[in-house]
């Protein structure tokens, strides 16, 4: 690909995440911390650790718990460029309310995002020159659910970034809180003709699109179905209890027409699953911009979801050195140290 200013953008909510101490109750805690999340900024916040250019497209409200996302974003080295500032007497950031979960107690989200600042996103508000300057756009299905001006913009947004040359990667990421199975199979798939790279679990391959067989056999499908999907990457966790997971993943690749995978991630020591799939894809899109290799893409993919599962907070704090060495570690037999020292 040419030189541009960015690697990735993308398009998404950035919003606000309370949470109680950790392992206490959202109904009897008396206090909260705060966090910066979102599914689109987590992965440009991923890539840009790595070691690539990333920047975000969003819409947040012009005062004090604006400015505090804004600085987080810049605090993962994500570019502010695309903010756009809602001055507006309803402007509002999109909350959620994150409980962790202690076995058999599962962990739980509650929404509060309704009318939030980027629902009300207008394509004039977007500079037009941000289409040529980059590589690749990413957005998910999160963002499609919010409303209907958020997905028409979506659809506008990834029909000119490719028009302009853009690879356009997509996570179908979705929410049955959010919105229903029918509006969302209707709505991905006016932008699947669009889609360079895809991320879709096997249980929505079957649900919401219908597939059956295995999920080698689905992923092919939606490739014959969809010929410019050039590579589709499923997350494969084995859930133990809240605390403690193993993970690995399947990516295809139509263009040599093979699966790649490898042993799994076992028995993490889950602290905070929250961000972890949006992880994945950073490290999958990182693998394919960096390296442009299916085989990077999927271990990159798989040790930064490991690892982000292993710290608190949405977003992923790990750079390309640390997940090289999880990366060596992982291929690595036989006894290793303890400690990095």
């Amino acid at each position: 690909m040419e030189n541009k200013s960015f690697d990735l953008i993308t398009y998404g909510e950035t919003m606000l995440r309370l949470n109680p101490p950790v392992n206490q109750r959202i109904m009897r805690t008396d206090s909260f911390e705060k966090h910066a999340g979102g599914a689109e900024l987590n992965v440009a916040s991923g890539v840009s650790l790595l070691g690539l250019r990333t920047g975000i497209i969003t819409r947040l409200p012009q005062n004090e718990l604006g400015v505090f996302i804004k600085n987080r974003i810049r605090f993962s080295s994500v570019s502010d460029d695309y903010i756009i500032w809602d001055n507006s007497p309803d402007a509002r950031v999109g909350l959620y309310f994150y409980e962790n979960g202690a076995y058999p107690r599962k962990p739980s989200v509650i929404y509060d995002r309704k009318n939030s600042s980027i629902t009300k996103i207008k394509m004039e508000e977007i500079n037009p020159k941000v289409y040529g300057k980059t590589r690749m756009f990413y957005t998910s299905g999160i963002t499609l659910a919010l409303s209907e001006n958020t997905r028409n913009v979506a659809l506008e947004l990834i029909k000119n970034f490719k028009n302009a040359g853009a690879k356009i990667a997509f996570d179908v990421n979705y929410r049955a809180t959010l919105w229903d199975e029918e509006t969302a199979r209707e709505t991905i798939k006016k932008i699947l003709p669009y889609v360079d790279i895809l991320f879709v679990s096997e249980e929505s391959c079957r649900r919401m699109f219908q597939k059956t067989g295995t999920p080698e056999e689905m992923d092919r499908a939606f490739c014959h179905d969809y010929p410019n999907i050039e590579i589709i990457a499923s997350s494969q966790r084995e859930v133990i209890s809240p605390k403690s997971h193993s993970f690995t993943s399947l990516v295809y690749s139509r263009e040599n027409d093979k699966f790649y995978t490898e042993e799994q991630y076992k028995n993490i020591d889950v602290v905070d699953r929250i961000g972890s799939g949006d992880a994945y894809c950073a490290g999958v899109l990182f693998g394919m911009l960096k390296y442009n290799d299916p085989q990077k893409a999927m271990e990159f993919g798989n040790a930064t979801c490991a690892t982000k599962n292993t710290v608190f907070g949405d977003l992923p704090i790990s750079d390309f050195d640390e997940i090289s060495g999880i990366i060596k570690s992982h291929h690595t037999k036989g006894k290793q140290s303890e400690m990095n020292r």
